[in-house]
């Protein structure tokens, strides 16, 4: 079964992986930006914005995620063609897994600013005080008529995608941060992955809803060039 998604635009298959819960919330510019260059598949892993929110979930793991959004890549490409692929926050979680399981349809992946934490020498810690910090008394609901994406992601996605570890890339992969996250967990996740070949977009971790003409337009310009600028 193919997971929900929308296509807009025309060009290059890039698949956009949100971040949260994978509801692509607030995303309408970047992504009318982008499809100026792109036929941009905006890949919503949990149906929430395809009339699912509310139902009941089981915790979410980003090699579901991956294995969806491969399945996604499988219906949309032209016969003998790769995808593009950006993910943000817990979508690029997803898209670090996806470079791991199932490169064969990828071109090139940005994962913008992943909140692996435990990739980090003080990881545990950190993951610790994020999670207290986001996940406290007043919770939204993640089931039920008043269940919120905010529900879902702090319910099902924020303990498990922060936990993930990704192994070695098989794809091309770019890890990307924004301009504004120094000293931010996802920033420096990012940096230590990236090993020094980091991207930089502006804003940031929210950059794709900030700035997101400039930010589609600096990212378009990474997914296709053949070196990454720091």
């Amino acid at each position: 079964m193919t997971p929900d998604f929308d296509i807009t635009g025309t060009g290059p298959v890039l698949l956009l992986l949100p971040g949260g819960a994978g509801h692509p919330m607030g995303l309408g510019p970047l992504t009318a930006r982008l499809a100026r260059r792109f036929t941009v598949v905006t890949y919503d892993p949990l149906g929430l914005a395809h009339g699912h929110l509310g139902e009941p979930l089981p915790d979410q793991r980003p090699e579901d995620w991956a294995d969806g959004a491969d399945r996604v890549l499988a219906a949309v490409l032209p016969p003998g063609e790769r995808g593009y692929v950006f993910g943000t926050s817990s979508g690029a979680v997803a898209a670090l897994a996806l470079a791991v399981r199932r490169p064969a349809r990828l071109a090139h992946v940005v994962a913008h600013e992943p909140p692996c934490a435990l990739v980090l020498p003080d990881g545990a810690e950190r993951r610790r005080e994020l999670i207290a910090a986001l996940d406290g008394p007043g919770r939204p609901p993640a089931e039920g008529p008043d269940a919120t994406p905010t529900g879902v992601f702090l319910s099902h996605v924020l303990h498990p995608f922060t936990a993930y570890v990704p192994a070695p890339a098989l794809a091309r992969l770019t890890l990307a941060a924004g301009a504004d996250s120094h000293g931010q967990l996802p920033r420096d996740t990012a940096e230590f992955l990236a090993d020094g070949s980091l991207l930089e977009l502006p804003g940031g971790h929210l950059g794709t809803l900030e700035h997101p003409e400039e930010f589609a337009d600096r990212l378009a310009v990474a997914l296709t060039s053949t070196s990454v600028e720091r």
